[in-house]
């Protein structure tokens, strides 16, 4: 396993911020497919970072299945920030 590109990027938007949470918590515990989560959230508009911002902290880890293809999971760094920034939600 492997983390994906880790930088020191410029801080976000308060709206790519929220939205990288949407992303970790989409993603959940669990391994989801490389292509369904880039199908999902990748974009090419600038505009619009959320799957580039989260890749760039560290809070992807890539995956190599054999016989499963890539599949992507929230990194130690990316299950912390989700964490402190957002408050499970109480039903």
């Amino acid at each position: 396993m492997t983390d994906l590109r880790q930088s020191t990027a410029p801080p976000v938007s308060d709206t790519v911020e929220a939205l990288i949470l949407d992303l970790l918590e989409w993603i959940g515990p669990n391994l989801r497919p490389y292509a369904e989560v880039l199908e999902a959230w990748g974009t090419s508009c600038p505009r619009f970072p959320v799957w580039e911002d989260a890749n760039d902290r560290g809070f992807i880890t890539r995956h190599h299945a054999p016989g499963r293809g890539v599949l992507v999971s929230v990194s130690v760094a990316g299950a912390e920030h989700l964490r402190k920034h957002r408050q499970p939600s109480r039903c």
